[in-house]
């Protein structure tokens, strides 16, 4: 049998629903998801990703369902409280669409253990009582004895010598500031290896299978976030390389790099806009501009399936609201030469897209 050029735009298959993007406990029928994508793949013509002459990517960045459901430890429900719910419902409908022209689908896992730097429960207040989430720790608060980390937590984590656990976070929040990114922020415990929470969201578990069984696509996944002494918002480099003694405390994923670049296209979507996108793209354009400047329009962000953290405070407003931060980024990547798109769009209508 001879197969024909698949159309560039295909229909959502009929099994797909739009309610499962809300439902926290909806888990696709692997098994089931294998037999569909042989017939579609089948019955649309569509040839295995390793024929493509056009390689493009799609990275989806921790679509996981701490952040994905309002049951989530950390829903990154935007402005309007329904931000990454109707984010994860374009992302699959994305890919459904334009399955044909994805040659691999990246997704990206932020994963975390119950002491980590960036958790509440690493931390004391000068009486010795845990700190709170959402709690954000200057180096002066070090510094000055207000804040500081749970001694305990120095048997398994430097050999019992809280001194030198105590210049590291010192060291570690003067480097934060240092580099002008922001000041260390505690998040409440999300994505712990092992919990529901760190699962992905079943629309975008079921989406990538698809994918990849109807195009035999490797659907590579990407750990990130299990250093205790860093946080790695970005999916290619921690916020903080090194120890206050000088030594590695963490490293860039060069592989990953090298392996995004190697593509003609990226196209790049996930939770959230503020953070884990915004510096997973932010580190990929350092990466590029150290490179060729002119790969930037090889990149293609979709502003319509991500969002920025909004936390909010129960009285109309918000603990913390991340969003113009997220905006200014988008802003800025678009700036160096990224293109914003939109899910809705074919990408065959976007700018520089390889023909």
């Amino acid at each position: 049998m001879v197969l024909l050029a698949p159309p560039t735009t295909l229909p959502v298959p009929r099994f797909y629903d739009p309610a499962h993007a809300a439902d926290s406990r909806y888990r696709p029928d692997q098994e089931a998801v294998f037999a569909e994508a042989s017939r579609w793949a089948q019955a649309h013509g569509i040839r295995p990703s390793g024929a493509d002459r056009r390689r493009v990517a799609l990275l989806l960045i921790d679509m996981q369902k701490d952040f994905c459901f309002p049951d989530g430890a950390l829903f990154v429900g935007g402005r309007s409280g329904r931000g990454a719910i109707e984010d994860s419902d374009r992302v699959a409908r994305f890919v459904y669409r334009n399955l044909a022209g994805i040659t691999d689908i990246h997704c990206t896992l932020d994963t975390h253990f119950p002491y980590q730097i960036f958790f509440a429960s690493f931390w004391q207040d000068a009486a010795g009582a845990p700190l709170a989430a959402h709690t954000v720790i200057a180096v002066a608060d070090i510094r000055a004895g207000r804040v500081r980390p749970a001694p305990a937590v120095a048997a398994w984590l430097c050999g019992g010598d809280y001194p030198w656990l105590l210049k590291q976070v010192e060291f570690y929040c003067a480097e934060l500031e240092r580099a002008g990114k922001y000041q260390l922020y505690l998040w409440p415990l999300h994505c712990l290896l092992g919990s529901d929470g760190h699962a992905l969201a079943g629309v975008i578990h079921e989406a990538r299978l698809f994918h990849a069984f109807a195009r035999v696509s490797r659907a590579g996944v990407e750990v990130k976030g299990g250093s205790y002494l860093t946080e790695n918002y970005s999916v290619l480099a921690p916020e903080v390389l090194t120890r206050h003694d000088g030594r590695a405390l963490a490293q860039r994923n060069v592989n990953f790099v090298q392996t995004l670049l190697a593509y003609d296209a990226v196209i790049v979507a996930g939770q959230a806009a503020s953070h884990c996108v915004k510096s997973s793209i932010a580190d990929l354009l350092d990466e590029i501009r150290a490179a060729d400047e002119r790969l930037c329009r090889k990149v293609y962000v979709l502003r319509d399936c991500m969002s920025a953290v909004a936390v909010p405070d129960g009285a109309g407003g918000f603990l913390a609201d991340f969003t113009d931060q997220a905006e200014a980024a988008l802003a800025e990547f678009a700036a160096a030469g990224m293109h914003v798109v939109r899910s809705t769009d074919a990408p065959e209508s976007w700018p520089d897209f390889p023909r």
